[in-house]
């Protein structure tokens, strides 16, 4: 399927955006760290924020996304990648030859459910 534009309140963005999340989300509960201490590590003045990325009605601003992942304790260029598939579909499709609007919700499901690599003890 041929994909020209990009709509950011789309289905096909909303999932994506949802799908996020739920990433997000899996990858803070596997380090054991709560919404709160991740904003203060990226510096947030509201932890509210982490909750709305996580729930799919935010975006992780671009110049967040490696220290996020360092919080994390995510290598930065899986995680980049990931988000790029989420928020940029046109890029990474570009990137990697995969349109994520083509993405059924059993691959996007095993996507949010694969273990990224590990940085070494960041903390």
């Amino acid at each position: 399927m041929a994909h020209t534009t990009y709509d950011a309140s789309s289905p096909q963005a909303l999932k994506l955006r949802k799908a996020a999340g739920k990433y997000i989300a899996r990858l803070r509960k596997e380090a054991e760290l709560t919404q709160r201490e991740i904003a203060v590590y990226l510096d947030l003045d509201y932890y509210t924020f982490i909750s709305q990325l996580e729930h799919g009605s935010g975006r992780v601003p671009p110049h967040l996304y490696v220290r996020l992942a360092e919080c994390l304790g995510i290598v930065p260029e899986d995680f980049v990648k990931e988000m790029v598939k989420y928020y940029d579909p046109f890029t990474y499709a570009g990137l990697f030859g995969q349109h994520p609007y083509d993405l059924s919700d059993k691959e996007l499901e095993a996507a949010i459910a694969r273990t990224p690599r590990k940085l070494k003890d960041c903390r």
